[in-house]
């Protein structure tokens, strides 16, 4: 791996994200510069996978890009954390886009190994990470294929615990126990149900 710039203070990162707001763009390319070792930290999670380490740190370098072009530090949250997210969801978007850059991909079939060296699946990240993450990954890219599925190959219970555990069609994303508790099930049923969902819509976005 290669060697990265220091880290910016924390005084001279708030110095340059002012001088950014000012339209700076010299501040935008310290910004960027400066934190290419939190693209490097993000990648060594995914290493092990079909893709070179190189093409990650790219790829990644984008989302880092992304990251400070529209960061607000009046939201609270820090540039670092901002910039984390940012970068994995790029990696995740080529992982997924990089299957024959069609629709031909399932969301169990493994995209590598973590860290540890076990097997990651679409739908591991989208347990570890928030509901937000599925959006990101299917809703946003292909949403009206993903209700037609949802309409067309669902049992109505199995439409009931997708929408409500993804808080489809405006509604609040709910856990699987309150889900069971909602529908006087288990909670084993529910993920049961959860699973065999996702699958089939997995299986009509793949043929559809």
């Amino acid at each position: 791996m290669q060697t990265f710039p220091k880290p910016l203070t924390p005084g001279e990162e708030r110095a340059c994200l002012e001088r950014l707001q000012e339209g700076d763009r010299e501040a935008r390319d310290i910004l960027i510069e400066r934190n290419l070792r939190l693209v490097a930290h993000v990648v060594k999670k995914y290493q092990g996978t079909e893709y070179e380490t190189e093409d990650l740190l790219s790829v990644g370098t984008i989302g880092l890009i992304k990251a400070v072009n529209t960061f607000r530090p009046d939201r609270g949250s820090r540039l670092a954390t901002y910039a984390a997210k940012c970068i994995e969801n790029e990696i995740l978007m080529l992982f997924r886009a990089g299957k024959k850059y069609n629709r031909e991909v399932s969301l169990f079939e493994p995209i590598g190994v973590d860290k540890d060296g076990e097997s990651v699946s679409l739908v591991d990240v989208i347990e570890l990470e928030t509901r937000e993450t599925l959006e990101d990954l299917i809703l946003e890219q292909d949403k009206k294929a993903l209700y037609e599925a949802y309409a067309c190959c669902l049992k109505p219970q199995e439409q009931t615990v997708v929408k409500l555990r993804y808080g489809l069609f405006g509604t609040k994303p709910r856990t699987q126990r309150e889900i069971a508790k909602q529908l006087g099930i288990s909670r084993s049923y529910v993920s049961r149900i959860e699973k065999r969902a996702l699958k089939k819509l997995a299986e009509q976005l793949k043929t559809g």
